[in-house]
């Protein structure tokens, strides 16, 4: 659809992005976003989402103008939800096209998540361009819907299956993909209220905490501290610990529900202990921080293979999470925080396997899929 604006040249290009519902998918737009502006200050961006995800609420605030497509679930069993399912898709399918029409979009960039597939079939009929990025090292049921319509695809994780796959990288937002841990932690340590010169654990679980995290911390809290090691746990939103705050050795553990300086806790942290959301292994390892993985238990192992080529390169371990307690923290964590030489060589092997620039990568792959390289 790309079109002619006389003497002036080619009409500013026009970009409509796709995904949502959870953080995974909208902080990947969002950095593609700011990317695409960045290098092409006149795009014409537009993004499709949902009424019910974080995008509803995260996308106006950057900004960038979103058009609502009907949620409509993959039904999982026979039942009245499957039978409205045709129209239920039908509808989705052409607010996304009148989006994509109206905006003259010369490309669709889709994230997966609830609107990626009624965008990705909208634009195949409308006759636009489609690029796809991946998230997770498990590509989900919309992801692998359009990969069979086209061949420009990106990937997080080399380990990803899917057809004409290239991996990038994940896009990260420019507080994480310019930080300069060094330089930060001076700031970090003083917002949090910690100590200079102090061996720092990090122990966070997403805006939603890990009960699993929580408790094992809470019960070796008191070994943490004896031993002089200071911790920022952030619990998660309603979720409380009991933790001392402070030890003989001066030592202290401070806890947040959340932050919203995560690259200041990153900064700080010698180690951190977590769950495996792809967004946090791969911001992990592009700011160069060790981490021990837990992965959450449920489905198919999904964030354990998000984690498991980081954990090869030798940037951080994984554990199952029914091993997760105060005895383990004891057993696996204290140690490995009191070795700072072991601390370095994971560090310098988490950075080495992360990646900062995904962001123009995917941009890369837009441009050339509109014919604007």
């Amino acid at each position: 659809m790309t079109g002619d604006a006389g003497a002036e040249g080619l009409r500013p290009l026009s970009v409509v992005l796709a995904g949502g519902g959870s953080a995974g998918h909208v902080n990947p737009l969002l950095a593609t976003a700011d990317a695409l502006r960045s290098r092409v200050p006149d795009v014409r961006i537009g993004v499709l989402g949902t009424a019910e995800g974080l995008e509803a609420r995260l996308v106006p605030e950057r900004g960038y103008p979103l058009t609502v497509v009907p949620k409509v679930p993959f039904p999982r069993r026979p039942d009245t939800g499957a039978l409205r399912f045709p129209i239920s898709l039908r509808r989705a399918i052409e607010t996304a096209r009148a989006a994509i029409t109206e905006q003259e979009a010369d490309v669709v960039v889709g994230f997966g998540g609830y609107v990626a597939s009624p965008a990705y079939l909208a634009a195949r009929t409308a006759g636009v361009p489609i690029v796809i990025h991946e998230q997770n090292a498990r590509p989900g049921l919309a992801n692998r819907l359009g990969a069979r319509f086209t061949t420009s695809v990106a990937t997080t994780f080399e380990s990803t299956k899917l057809s004409h796959a290239t991996r990038v990288g994940l896009p990260l937002r420019a507080e994480i993909r310019d930080l300069d841990v060094a330089a930060a932690r001076p700031e970090g340590l003083a917002h949090f209220g910690l100590d200079e010169g102090r061996p720092t654990l990090l122990v966070f679980g997403g805006s939603l905490g890990a009960a699993r995290l929580n408790g094992a911390f809470s019960e070796a809290a008191h070994d943490l501290l004896a031993a002089g090691v200071q911790v920022l746990h952030l619990t998660g939103a309603g979720k409380d610990v009991e933790v001392p705050t402070t030890s003989a050795t001066g030592a202290r553990y401070v806890t947040a529900a959340y932050t919203d300086r995560m690259e200041l806790a990153y900064a700080v942290a010698d180690l951190a202990v977590c769950r495996a959301g792809a967004g946090t292994v791969c911001e992990l390892a592009a700011v160069g921080v060790p981490a021990v993985y837990v992965p959450l238990p449920v489905g198919n192992g999904e964030q354990y293979l998000n984690a498991v080529g980081l954990v090869e390169a030798g940037g951080g371990l994984c554990f199952p999470d029914d091993e997760v307690d105060g005895a383990w923290v004891r057993a696996e964590v204290l140690p490995l925080l009191t070795d700072p030489e072991r601390l370095a060589t994971m560090a310098a092997s988490a950075a080495a396997h992360g990646e900062r620039h995904a962001d123009d990568r995917l941009v890369d792959m837009i441009l050339a899929a509109t014919g604007r390289a």
